[in-house]
C-alpha cells in the first residue's frame, strides 16, 4: 500500500510533513533568475528553467529530514506546456532523491476522462504495446463531487501501482462552510465525503491500518479534524493549513491517531519563501528553506508523538 511507504518514510524520519512546491517565479532568488534567463531569455522558458533550478536545489535541501513533496500543478499550468514540462521533470527529480510525490491536481471527472486523467498522472500510457510513464507521482488529490465513478478510475490506476489517492473533504479555505457544513439528511456534506473515502478504500487496508483512499483535511478547523479522525479510523489524512493559513501543531495534532500515525501536514510559502521571510538576498535560500522544514518538524512533533 502505498500509505504505508508514506507512513515509512515518516515513521524513519520522525517528521509528518510534506513540502510544497508551488512556486512562482518572484519565490525565486535573483541570482537563480539570472543564471536561467542568460541563458533561455527572459521570458517563459527562463521563468521555468529558473523555477526547476529552484525546486531541484529545495529538493536536495530537503530530501533527507522531509519524507514528501507536493507540487500544485496550477503554478506550472500557468506557465503553459513549459511549466508542465518542468513540473514533470521535478516530480521525477523528487522520487529519484527517495522523496514520496502527492500531484495536487484536484481532478473530478468520470468515464474516460478520469481514466485519462488516471493515466497521466498514476499509471502511464500505453501505446504500442509499451507504457510511458508521464507526470508519474505517487499520490494525487481529486474532487469526489461528481461521486464515487469519478474516483474509481484513479483507484484502479493506482491500485496497479501501488499508488493512492487523497480525496477533498473539510478543505481550509475560510469559505469551505458554505458548502461542506451543509446538512445533507443526518450528516453534514464534509461528513458524507468523509464517509465516501472510507467505504471506497474499505477492503484495502495496509500494515498501518490505513487504505488507499487518504483525506484533504484542513488545520484551520480542529475541531471537525478531531471528529472526523474518530469517524474515519482507517482514513489518511493530508493536512494543508499549517502556518500562513493560521493552523498550529495544538490543531493539527487531531489528524493523527494514538501511534502518531494516519496523517502528513503540509507547508508551501513558509519553506519555499523562507529566504524573503529573513530579509536575505537569496544565496541562502536552500539553508533557510532546512531551517523552516526542520522548525515544522519540531513544532509538530511538540504534539504528536510518532511510535
Amino acid at each position: 500500500m502505498s500509505f504505508d511507504v508514506l507512513q515509512e518514510k515518516i515513521r524513519a524520519m520522525r517528521n509528518p510533513t510534506v513540502a510544497g512546491l508551488d512556486a512562482r517565479i518572484s519565490y525565486v532568488p535573483e541570482h537563480i533568475r539570472r543564471e536561467a534567463y542568460d541563458q533561455f531569455g527572459e521570458g517563459l522558458k527562463g521563468a521555468c528553467e529558473a523555477i526547476y533550478l529552484f525546486n531541484t536545489a529545495l529538493i536536495d535541501a530537503l530530501c533527507d529530514i522531509v519524507p514528501a513533496v507536493k507540487p500544485q500543478s496550477a503554478y506550472y499550468e500557468n506557465l503553459g506546456w513549459q511549466g508542465m514540462e518542468i513540473l514533470e521533470r521535478t516530480i521525477r527529480y523528487a522520487r529519484d532523491k527517495g522523496m514520496f510525490v502527492i500531484a495536487d491536481v484536484k481532478r473530478g471527472d468520470i468515464g474516460t476522462t478520469a481514466a485519462a486523467y488516471a493515466e497521466g498522472w498514476l499509471s502511464g500510457t500505453e501505446i504500442g504495446g509499451e507504457t510511458f510513464r508521464t507526470f508519474d507521482a505517487d499520490c494525487v488529490t481529486l474532487n469526489a463531487y461528481m461521486g464515487s465513478d469519478s474516483v474509481s478510475p484513479f483507484l484502479e490506476a493506482a491500485r496497479k501501482e501501488d499508488k493512492c489517492v487523497f480525496i477533498l473533504v473539510k478543505t481550509s479555505n475560510d469559505s469551505a462552510c458554505e458548502l461542506q457544513d451543509m446538512v445533507a439528511g443526518d450528516r453534514l456534506v464534509y461528513q458524507v465525503m468523509g464517509d465516501l473515502a472510507e467505504r471506497l478504500g474499505e477492503g484495502h487496508e495496509g500494515k498501518y491500518g490505513f487504505t488507499d483512499v487518504g483525506a484533504v483535511t484542513g488545520a484551520t478547523y480542529p475541531s471537525d479534524i478531531q471528529s472526523l479522525r474518530k469517524r474515519l479510523p482507517h482514513t489518511f489524512f493530508l493536512v494543508p493549513g499549517y502556518g500562513a493559513q493560521g493552523g498550529t501543531a495544538e490543531d493539527v495534532r487531531y489528524a493523527f491517531n494514538e501511534y502518531g500515525h494516519g496523517a502528513i501536514v503540509n507547508a508551501s510559502r513558509s519553506i519555499m519563501c523562507a529566504w524573503q521571510k529573513a530579509g536575505t538576498d537569496g544565496w541562502d535560500f536552500a539553508d533557510r528553506a532546512r531551517e523552516a522544514a526542520l522548525a515544522m518538524r519540531d513544532d509538530i512533533c511538540r504534539c504528536v508523538t510518532i511510535v
